[in-house]
């Protein structure tokens, strides 16, 4: 989709490459086909592992080194956040560079435009596979777009495109009351976002080390803020496929049900494997998920003790205890 919009933007003129310098792609997935633009002169920018991982594997330059000669922002659902890289693209693109926006109508492409189209020279919107595409020189004009953190709730800091941005969500809340007073001295966090349940965490007796896991470097970054305790240690990973140093007491985990629109269950039931695996034989997993998800199966694959422990009508709050050992 993104690719058929691109090529047909430089096939018409509607996009005109310079003809050297480095291309700056602001956050692409790891499913993106960006092989209209030349390969020798891409840099791809996100912070999402998988993607950043997936990208470079493929053979894509992924260390940003300001400025570029052109740019192209694929446009990510949040509008704060496709602010604060359109932002992002003009400041770090030469003055008169072209800046390319890119993405699905359901990703709110339409009122990025209609935003866009007041602050700068934007070109003509190119539609094609449910998005549009339209380009506009870097220079002034989105600088109060940049990325500015927040504080929210409790004292927390937040910025742009991190999971509950604007605070809080209800299911970790439910998950922190829920934690007893005291947990094992071993602790992960797996999926922790800007800390909010590390947080919590941290509170209880016995703990002695908390790890911190968390593919989205911004969200990572919030985190190192809101812990300034020596025992949080802190890791930029794929909670799927994440090892601590040694087999832990407790696994906390609010885990993400999709990375597009769609739900993805799968998502969730790997985090599940993933807790079982780093459990020690009398350790538990503790887990906030919304209710209409399938999880038991995973659960009952994992572990031999699984227990509501409360909630409400949206979420579930599970003890998943006993984890069971692979078989040799």
């Amino acid at each position: 989709m993104r690719s058929a919009r691109l090529e047909m933007a430089l096939q018409d003129g509607a996009l005109v490459l310079p003809p050297e310098g480095r291309i700056a792609v602001y956050r692409p997935q790891a499913g993106d086909d960006l092989g209209a633009l030349p390969q020798d002169r891409v840099v791809v920018l996100t912070g999402f592992l998988p993607d950043h991982e997936a990208l470079k594997a493929r053979g894509h330059a992924v260390d940003p080194a300001p400025p570029y000669a052109a740019a192209m922002v694929c446009l990510p659902r949040s509008r704060d956040h496709a602010r604060a890289l359109l932002a992002q693209a003009a400041a770090e693109v030469v003055p008169g560079g072209p800046v390319v926006v890119d993405g699905q109508k359901h990703d709110g492409i339409d009122s990025a435009i209609k935003d866009l189209r007041a602050r700068v020279a934007l070109g003509p919107a190119l539609s094609k596979a449910h998005g549009k595409l339209a380009v506009f020189p870097a220079g002034p004009g989105l600088e109060d777009w940049a990325a500015q953190p927040r504080t929210v709730e409790g004292g927390f800091v937040t910025r742009p495109g991190v999971f509950s941005a604007d605070g809080p969500d209800r299911g970790s809340a439910l998950l922190a009351a829920a934690l007893p007073a005291k947990l094992g001295p071993k602790v992960v966090d797996l999926g922790a976002g800007w800390g909010y349940l590390s947080h919590a965490v941290l509170s209880r007796e016995g703990v002695k080390r908390l790890d911190v896991v968390e593919a989205e470097a911004d969200a990572l970054a919030c985190a190192r803020e809101n812990l300034p305790d020596p025992r949080a240690r802190f890791h930029w990973a794929d909670a799927t496929t994440f090892r601590p140093e040694s087999l832990v007491e407790t696994v906390v985990c609010n885990p993400p049900f999709h990375t597009t629109r769609a739900a993805d269950p799968g998502l969730g039931a790997a985090f599940i494997a993933a807790a079982r695996r780093m459990l020690a034989p009398d350790g538990a997993l503790w887990l906030v998920a919304n209710r209409h998800l399938p999880y038991d199966a995973a659960l009952k694959e994992h572990f031999l003790m699984v227990e509501d422990i409360g909630g409400d009508a949206a979420f579930r709050l599970i003890r998943a205890a006993a984890p069971k050992r692979p078989a040799r």
